[in-house]
């Protein structure tokens, strides 16, 4: 995970949260890929090596590029392994790379049916993910469709970096919509719920940038979202408690998302996490009541009754000044008069 200085405010994909005493960032970005370096004979280490120190690699990277379309699956997974190291290890050969021609023939790689070549493949297609400017260039070549194919049938690393490449891709709006209809949700729904912990924290920083556009929200409560999003906050331990929260709190705008954290018993877990949880948590905790309870006395009824009054006027008391004034609207909310409101009117849709 990334540290940061405290500072008065924080961001996260252009979204802005005041900052609290934790001073690590919510998500963990995924970066060039994390896994071990591929085993080389000394040879080729001496070759890969020498690349990455001079300035002039093209030469190089043209011959790598060939061999990924050569007919030995042997000397594809070479080339594939090679481009990835050098997308990894020199930024500036992320552009060189794509500009050489590579880009088509390592998406064909990712529909290998050799697991190790597709692993190879969707790997260097993340270090190339990188370069903004190849971000388009991926996309329009066809890359999304079987990013998803790895994200489904992949090793567990194949998965964790066809997460990270679809957020790359996905930072590029008119991508989102076109990698939620390819069926990537519910996958990483699935990756969050079963996955290593690097395998949750791709998941959820993907997922938090998909369901940014009202669709995939709607795909990622369909595919069961709310329920691990529920049992990680409820878990301290679990190093997931503020990723979760984020991509729940975007969530939430959707009357449908709101009615499935209430189902997955969500009320009582934010109630918890404004009791103990770090300043950040809380403050987030109290965003996604506020939420909640804006149009629903149904669920302010609930939230009150899971005793939400006491640590939200502690929270008001001694929070940021952020969390301070959501805990006041809060406050002042759940105390409002029931017969006041008209109970018929529960949620409101986006």
């Amino acid at each position: 995970m990334m540290e940061t200085q405290i500072q008065t405010n924080y961001s996260y994909m252009g979204r802005n949260f005041s900052n609290t005493n934790d001073d690590s960032t919510a998500f963990s970005d995924c970066n060039s890929d994390r896994s071990g370096e591929f085993p080389t004979t000394s040879s080729e280490s001496r070759r890969l090596l020498l690349s990455c120190a001079t300035e002039n690699s093209e030469d190089l990277i043209r011959q790598l590029v060939s061999g990924l379309e050569s007919g030995s699956v042997d000397d594809q997974k070479q080339a594939a392994m090679e481009l990835r190291l050098l997308a990894k290890n020199k930024p500036e050969n992320r552009l060189k790379i794509a500009r050489a021609g590579a880009i088509r023939p390592l998406i064909a790689l990712i529909s290998s049916s050799d697991p190790q070549l597709q692993e190879y493949g969707v790997t260097a297609i993340l270090n190339l993910s990188l370069c903004d400017e190849n971000k388009e260039q991926l996309a329009s070549s066809g890359a999304i469709k079987p990013l998803v194919r790895a994200l489904k049938i992949g090793t567990s690393t194949a998965k964790e970096n066809a997460a990270c490449a679809l957020l790359r891709l996905s930072q590029l709006d008119e991508n989102k919509s076109a990698i939620g209809r390819s069926g990537a949700i519910p996958l990483l729904v699935n990756l969050l719920e079963s996955g290593n912990i690097r395998g949750k924290k791709d998941a959820s920083t993907a997922l938090y940038s998909l369901c940014s556009v009202k669709e995939n929200k709607i795909r990622a409560v369909e595919a069961g979202i709310m329920k691990p999003l529920v049992e990680l906050m409820a878990d301290f331990g679990s190093n997931m408690v503020d990723k979760s929260a984020f991509v729940m709190s975007i969530l939430v705008s959707s009357a449908e998302a709101r009615a499935a954290l209430v189902e997955e018993g969500g009320i009582p877990v934010l109630v918890e996490i404004i009791e103990v949880g770090s300043q950040r948590q809380k403050e987030i905790a109290v965003v996604i009541l506020l939420q909640i309870c804006d149009q629903s006395l149904v669920y302010r009824t609930m939230v009150a009754r899971e005793g939400a009054i006491p640590p939200l006027i502690a929270l008001s008391q001694s929070g940021t000044n952020r969390a301070k004034q959501k805990a006041e609207t809060l406050i002042e909310l759940l105390r409002r008069p029931r017969s006041g409101n008209n109970a018929a009117n529960q949620d409101l849709t986006d």
